[in-house]
């Protein structure tokens, strides 16, 4: 006798790829009746009979959920899940899955945040402007021009992403610093040229360059506040490739118009896309990207990959892997 066919809603935003995306996806999971939409909100009838939902960035919220009497499952397409209502999914008993432990995303984000480094440590943005412009700018910008090499990292959030920054700090000659709730096993931190956990706090006070690698949640909400930013000393630079409501952008804001921060590279935001009116995009020495770091095509197709296989897996009656809630 055979399985029941199972109906998975795909949810593929159009900023990564939408229904041309979706529709390669759906190919990719054999069995299923798969709906691919843009939103959650355009199909309510393939959402009021979805057993899976696959959402690559878009919202799940808890009136989806109430709308879906047959969910037993959520793949994010992603590292993150801040755009799924945990709560809701917790009330139904309905795992939240991401693409966590694949590594799916960790070559590009952890290039982009060294592209947005070496773009603020070379002051590539206001050279490039200068020039474009016919302003030899060489004796201007010379003096806030530096090196990575022998400078202090601090990696906030060591997982699959932030050792792959950390194994770049490495070849690039960088004292590697990390916070996050646990402690990496020590052959590890050998690896990573002898990184050291540290408070986070501590981390901040000691680091050249910051970097977030960490999960947005209640808890992490504007972990780098006007607080946190204070602590920051004024020729250190702040990147963040993870979540943008990981930092106060207008405290992030005041401290680059104040000068009390060198810079800061920005690829996140809070919401996406910003509103024209967000301060970071005229404050003072920023390099800003579009949420570019994890959407590469080869990169795409892990994450595709890896949560069509999760799913299917599901189906096959074995374990979840990456369940988040």
């Amino acid at each position: 006798m055979s399985s029941p066919t199972r109906n998975v809603l795909a949810v593929i935003s159009p900023h990564v790829g939408g229904r041309s995306a979706g529709a390669a996806l759906a190919g990719l999971i054999p069995g299923a009746r798969v709906t691919v939409v843009e939103t959650t909100d355009e199909d309510p009838a393939a959402l009021r009979d979805a057993h899976v939902v696959i959402t690559g960035l878009g919202p799940v919220t808890a009136d989806h959920i109430a709308a879906a009497p047959a969910l037993e499952l959520i793949q994010c397409a992603s590292h993150g899940y801040d755009y799924i209502d945990l709560d809701a999914a917790r009330a139904r008993s309905v795992p939240v899955c991401n693409i966590g432990s694949s590594g799916a995303e960790k070559q590009n984000v952890a290039e982009q945040t060294f592209a947005l480094m070496l773009a603020l440590a070379k002051q590539l943005v206001p050279a490039h402007t200068a020039l474009v412009d016919a302003d030899w700018a060489l004796p201007r910008l010379q003096r806030s021009i530096t090196e990575l090499s022998g400078k202090t990292l601090g990696i906030v959030g060591l997982g699959h992403i932030g050792e792959e920054v950390a194994r770049r700090a490495v070849a690039f000659n960088m004292t590697v610093l990390y916070a996050g709730p646990r402690r990496a096993p020590e052959e590890t931190e050998s690896r990573l040229g002898g990184a050291r956990h540290v408070p986070l706090d501590e981390l901040l006070r000691a680091s050249d360059y910051i970097t977030l690698h960490a999960p947005l949640t209640a808890a992490t909400r504007h972990l780098i506040d006007a607080d946190r930013l204070a602590l920051l000393k004024p020729t250190a630079f702040l990147v963040n490739t993870a979540r943008g409501a990981l930092v106060d952008q207008e405290a992030l804001a005041d401290a680059l118009t104040a000068g009390t921060l060198a810079g800061a590279g920005i690829d996140v935001f809070d919401p996406e896309p910003p509103p024209p009116t967000l301060r970071l995009l005229t404050s003072p020495n920023v390099v800003l990207s579009p949420h570019v770091a994890g959407v590469t095509r080869q990169t795409l197709i892990r994450i595709a990959l890896a949560a069509v296989q999760n799913v299917t897996e599901h189906m096959e009656g074995k374990p979840l892997r990456d369940v988040v809630s």
